[in-house]
């Protein structure tokens, strides 16, 4: 039997595509009469803190998100295979944010929204494509597709990794020692990367200071899609400011939803969105987690099994 466990999405929709997806397999929500002992499979998103509770015979946990790293600090989590979420659909999604966001920052948004509402006629032409250097942090599935659509837009493109990962056309750098190095070529950073312990906090003003200045008007940009816990929004404020950084694109926070005395609703050149860069679909998501089971229940190796040493 699967049960769903989705706070904050519509539970029932994914349950209905499941039961489709599934054929005679059972699929129980929250509210419905059921054994917990006959639960073998549990879909989760932003479970509470009784979710594992009484599942003595789980065999699988199937997150809907990409990240699982709110899943793992659940201390009820239980030491069974986790599935993560991967899907074209999804991926696609959060390509075309991260270009959307890279293209605006590359053509010097920020500089002629000033511009236009101070009606002041300045012309001042953006650096060529292949004289912008995007930089992307993190080379999983989200990161070497954002990396394949944007070379072939002109950008130089450069990634950095934990461990060493080759995709045409792109710069790559790997592990700590490379860090810097990694930095000081790029104009425009993307942060993809998962969230852990070591990537906690990563955008900093120590690694904002560290990024190639000269080639945008205003300094370099940021875009982060990936986690809140990425990022130092105080670092983020205050280089805005004083010019470390020309400019940023949020998509995630500290704290979700955005505190309304946040400094950064009201800074300029900071352009925020509700974490909505990328969203789990329920239509390819009942395809994925239906194969997930159908592959379990046949001795079938599982795909996209998350290391939790790792913590992805």
């Amino acid at each position: 039997m699967l049960l769903l466990h989705l706070s904050d999405l519509d539970e029932a929709g994914w349950a209905e595509r499941l039961r489709a997806a599934l054929g005679d397999y059972p699929v129980v929500r929250r509210g419905d009469r059921f054994d917990p002992a006959a639960i073998r499979y549990l879909l989760v998103w932003k479970p509470k803190p009784d979710a594992f509770e009484g599942l003595d015979n789980l065999e699988l946990v199937l997150s809907i998100g990409a990240g699982v790293d709110a899943l793992l600090k659940h201390p009820g989590l239980p030491d069974v295979p986790l599935i993560r979420f991967v899907d074209e659909d999804l991926t696609q999604r959060m390509t075309d944010y991260v270009v959307a966001q890279v293209t605006m920052h590359h053509r010097l948004h920020s500089r002629f929204q000033a511009d236009q509402k101070a009606r002041r006629w300045s012309q001042l032409y953006p650096p060529a494509a292949s004289e912008t250097c995007v930089g992307i942090m993190g080379l999983g599935v989200l990161g070497q597709d954002a990396a394949r659509r944007l070379v072939p837009l002109g950008f130089a493109v450069r990634a950095w990794s934990r461990t060493p990962k080759a995709v045409d056309g792109v710069e790559a750098f790997v592990g700590a020692e490379q860090f810097d190095d990694f930095l000081a070529g790029t104009d425009i950073l993307v942060n993809l990367l998962p969230l852990t312990p070591e990537t906690a906090g990563i955008l900093n003003m120590e690694t904002f200071r560290k990024l190639r200045r000269g080639k945008l008007d205003g300094g370099p940009a940021i875009v982060n899609a990936a986690r809140g816990g990425h990022q130092r929004e105080a670092d983020i404020v205050t280089a805005l400011g004083d010019g470390t950084l020309g400019a940023a694109s949020l998509d995630v926070f500290e704290t979700e939803p955005l505190p309304a005395d946040s400094p950064l609703w009201d800074t300029a050149n900071c352009y925020l969105t509700p974490h909505i860069a990328a969203i789990s679909n329920p239509q390819t998501g009942a395809t994925y987690f239906s194969q997930v089971i159908a592959d379990h229940e046949a001795g079938k190796p599982l795909r996209n099994v998350v290391d939790r040493g790792r913590g992805y």
